[in-house]
């Protein structure tokens, strides 16, 4: 399976993960800190979320995340800049 992860408005959009692996584990505590939504579009992630989306970040087997609004692969560290400026 070929580990990957998409953002957009700033929270996750699509992933694929081992799912027993660090990532997961990283999920688990993303939806344990608060509410999640069924879309993106109306997720409002608390600093907890947005530490855990970081984890899942760092993570994952993979060298790029997507980001979806700008059609772009980046590195996991513009990844996370992207997720921890992002307005809310």
């Amino acid at each position: 399976m070929s580990a990957r992860l998409s953002l957009k408005w700033g929270t996750l959009k699509e992933w694929n993960f081992n799912p027993d692996g660090p990532a997961m584990a990283a999920f688990r505590r993303y939806c344990e800190a608060g509410a999640v939504m069924a879309g993106a579009m109306m997720q409002d992630d608390n600093a907890a979320q947005v530490d855990a989306i970081c984890e899942i970040i760092d993570a994952l087997d993979a060298d790029t995340i997507h980001l979806e609004w700008d059609g772009k692969a980046v590195s996991k560290e513009a990844a996370k800049v992207y997720v921890r400026e992002y307005p809310r």
